[in-house]
């Protein structure tokens, strides 16, 4: 079986990888390392089952063309941008790295007869609701163009998956962490730290609240649901995450602790979200995943932890 991943030299894609081929499979690997970097892939080189392409996915034609005679049996999307902040400076990021490498991955895939995807979607496309998030609620409005991007992304593959008659797998993801991670509210946090030990600004008032998910957690749902479950036809969505939450202030908290940083005073830009775009607080309905047999190993605490130590342990 041979599966392609697009975005898998990034974090989430390259933990992904690896497990793809502990498990067997022959994998095709595209990236152009605008998130993900050459050293993440590295240590596959020597792989039989290991291919890796070097290209930008939006540009449809040249992404077609290059991977015409690879015989694949499944698609991963996960190549997007998944810094929203930088995607809210600049909206044609999200365009180009979200919605129009989802375009060009289903162009592939319906120029050369393949039938299963699984696709990494976000909770940013719910926007900035109250209410527990479930996968049948209506009324979605993204407030950021990252989430925009991916909304229309959802509606892209619903309609190719209909036309095509493809098996799809939709994971909305939470905030997703561990080792290797590239951005982020934690990433940020050891890189001010590191240029002042003695003062850690901190976008908001600290009390944004969301679910982190451990990274290897989320590798092991989705080869659960494309590999050792069968793939039906049509989509099927499920929100991927964990039932506990994390402060922003805890997050700094375990930080401080756990990398051996005292009496550091936090500094609150203000204001209930850190950026514009940003969702403060949300929370998943996780019902539908839980009863198909899946349940996160970490807490949300748990996942920061854990993260923050492999940064210690890693240098």
């Amino acid at each position: 079986m041979k599966a392609l991943v697009t975005g898998g030299a990034g974090f989430i894609g390259t933990h992904l990888v690896r497990e793809l081929l502990n498990r067997g499979l022959e994998v095709v690997c595209v990236d152009n390392f605008t998130l993900g970097h050459q050293e993440n892939v590295d240590c596959f080189a020597d792989n039989p089952n290991y291919k890796f392409y070097k290209l930008n996915i939006e540009e449809t034609e040249n992404f077609c063309e290059a991977l015409k005679d690879e015989k694949i049996d499944i698609v991963y999307h996960l190549a997007a941008n998944s810094d929203i902040q930088k995607g809210g400076r600049m909206p044609s990021v999200d365009f180009n790295d979200t919605f129009m490498t989802t375009y060009s991955t289903l162009e592939l895939m319906r120029r050369n007869g393949i039938k299963n995807l699984f696709f990494a979607s976000t909770s940013a496309i719910y926007g900035d609701k109250q209410e527990l998030l479930t996968e049948t609620i209506g009324d979605l409005r993204p407030i950021s163009y990252y989430g925009g991007a991916k909304y229309a992304s959802e509606g892209f593959i619903s309609s190719y998956t209909f036309m095509n008659d493809l098996n799809t797998v939709v994971f909305r993801f939470p905030n997703v962490i561990g080792p290797n991670l590239t951005h982020g509210v934690i990433y940020d946090f050891v890189r001010k730290l590191q240029n002042n030990s003695h003062e850690l600004e901190i976008l908001g008032d600290g009390h944004q609240t969301k679910p982190y998910l451990y990274v290897l957690d989320l590798v092991d749902a989705i080869v659960k649901f494309t590999l050792d479950m069968e793939m039906k036809p049509g989509v099927e969505i499920y929100n991927a995450g964990v039932e506990t939450a994390t402060s922003v202030t805890t997050i700094a908290d375990i930080v401080c602790e756990v990398l051996g940083y005292e009496n550091v005073k936090y500094n609150y830009t203000g204001g209930k979200g850190g950026w514009k775009g940003d969702v403060p607080k949300f929370q998943y309905d996780l019902t539908k995943i839980h009863n198909a047999g899946w349940t996160a190993h970490h807490t949300s605490d748990e996942s920061v932890r854990e993260t923050v130590k492999y940064i210690k342990d890693n240098n």
